[in-house]
């Protein structure tokens, strides 16, 4: 895939986002960001899978801001162009929400997609 996948894919976050992923960083001893990656699976074909980690892969994407780093890695990136990771704390709950452009449906659980 390359540099050209990296450069012309874009995956964001908000502000409620990162302050946010950089309270649980802070909080969790020897973990620097926190990754987002695509699995298949799920009820709707694909998953969003959340992991804090300590270590940056050679393909990965990094998104920072306001002291939060996020990883992607460049196979997920295929499904995530052009995404916005959010967090939201309403009366349903408090949940990171990924508004993804690429999805045709998703599924009430809110971490499930398809393409």
């Amino acid at each position: 895939m390359g540099a050209d996948v990296k450069t012309t894919m874009k995956v964001d976050m908000t502000e409620a986002a990162a302050s946010r992923i950089a309270k649980i960083v802070a909080g969790e001893p020897g973990k620097s960001a926190l990754r987002v990656s695509v699995d298949g699976g799920g009820c709707s074909g694909f998953s969003y899978k959340f992991d804090l980690v300590d270590e940056r892969n050679d393909d990965d994407v990094v998104i920072e801001r306001n002291g939060a780093t996020v990883l992607v890695d460049e196979l997920s990136l295929v499904y995530m162009g052009g995404s916005v990771i959010d967090f939201v704390d309403d009366l349903m709950g408090q949940s990171f929400q990924i508004k993804n452009p690429n999805a045709v449906a998703s599924c009430g659980c809110g971490t499930s997609f398809s393409i």
